[in-house]
């Protein structure tokens, strides 16, 4: 298996191991590691049987998976797009000039007024715009003219509705708030760009990652064709009885899963929920690059499918869009390597949840919400 697992930087999927070459030189290596159990001569094992079984094995519980990295070409650039904020959940009264204080030992009360002092801005736009280039994601020298832009809206919102003595100190003492709100909406207007990309495909296959699941005590795997009692809690059990699934054990996170794991485990050859790792996908969510983990991963004799069943309520998500848009981008580059060698094409699959139930079929699923 370690002499199998080396060929992961083959360009080629899986089906490479199958090839009689290849696994004449699996022999060889193999072949040539092998240490008896003791000194005495014993009759060694038959290195060709044992290969071919261990690679048979191998090719049936695994899904070419290639590594793929797209590497920008040139120069990157980044900055966020001018826009209009939305102020209308910025609701700020202005702080009182007046402490109140009272005495625990006789409950005589106290007012002081206090003076205002400290550091204050030539604009009243300083006050968000110095907030804003905190953020490592903000060059003040390259986004200037957008900031003053914002910074400007916010203080004609506040001008709005209080007095004009009352703006500053606003801004003075919620100056991080306000800079957060507004950051929040720029990075729903974060743009990145490369001259051009490069697609560079590292390993053909790769390893299943390791799972690990929590369960209670007291509790055992359910049959995953049978619904528990309470599926509003879904995430506590554990499932098996598949015939399929690359994985002995797998957890949902919500009943049409568990459904999406039924239609797979008849209409598939294989079919398993990924780890965390296993595709390295990365996508762009404002100034940060989460990684994206597909709900499921299936292969059948046409093709190779990456399944995300989706509350119907989410479909038009922008986080959700973003997932499907680098998805559907690395299922082209990934069906364009694996054709080089004979492989499958990869689809995305974007699938509302009201539709999914156990009579279906994932090539019927296909033929509906495939993303091009």
């Amino acid at each position: 298996y370690d002499a199998i697992r080396k060929l992961e930087t083959q360009p080629e999927g899986i089906a490479y191991v199958s090839r009689p070459e290849v696994r004449a030189k699996i022999v060889d290596e193999v072949r040539s590691q092998y240490v008896p159990l003791s000194l005495e001569y014993e009759e060694p094992p038959d290195f060709a049987v044992i290969v071919a079984q261990t690679a048979d094995t191998v090719v049936q519980q695994t899904i070419s998976i290639p590594r793929i990295q797209v590497v920008p070409r040139g120069e990157v650039r980044t900055g966020f797009r001018p826009f209009n904020l939305d102020t209308s959940a910025l609701r700020y009264q202005a702080p009182s000039d007046d402490l109140y204080s009272q005495s625990l030992h006789d409950g005589k009360r106290h007012t002081l007024s206090v003076q205002s002092g400290g550091h204050e801005e030539a604009r009243l736009e300083d006050y968000i715009v110095g907030g804003l280039i905190d953020f490592d994601d903000i060059s003040y020298d390259d986004h200037a003219e957008l900031l003053y832009d914002l910074a400007k809206q916010v203080v004609r919102h506040f001008e709005s509705y209080l007095g004009e003595d009352e703006v500053p100190r606003v801004l003075s003492v919620h100056r991080r708030q306000i800079a957060s709100f507004v950051h929040a909406q720029m990075l729903a207007h974060y743009w990145e760009s490369a001259i051009d990309y490069d697609v560079i495909v590292s390993r053909g296959f790769t390893e299943l990652k390791p799972s690990a699941y929590t369960i209670a005590a007291a509790d055992q795997p359910l049959n995953f064709r049978h619904a528990p009692t309470d599926k509003s809690n879904m995430a506590r059990y554990l499932f098996t009885g598949f015939s399929r699934c690359l994985y002995a054990l797998q957890k949902f996170q919500s009943d049409p899963e568990r459904i999406m794991a039924i239609i797979l485990d008849h209409d598939s050859e294989r079919w398993f929920k990924p780890a965390k790792g296993q595709f390295q996908l990365f996508y762009k969510w404002g100034a940060d690059h989460p990684e994206y983990q597909p709900d499921f991963v299936a292969e059948t004799p046409n093709g190779i499918f990456m399944i995300e069943p989706k509350a119907a309520n989410q479909m038009d998500d922008p986080e959700v869009l973003a997932k499907r848009d680098v998805a559907v981008k690395w299922c082209a580059n990934a069906g364009n390597h694996a054709l080089q060698f004979g492989g499958k094409p990869w689809t995305y699959l974007l699938i509302p949840h009201t539709v999914l139930a156990e009579n279906m079929t994932l090539t019927g699923l296909a033929q509906r919400y495939a993303e091009k």
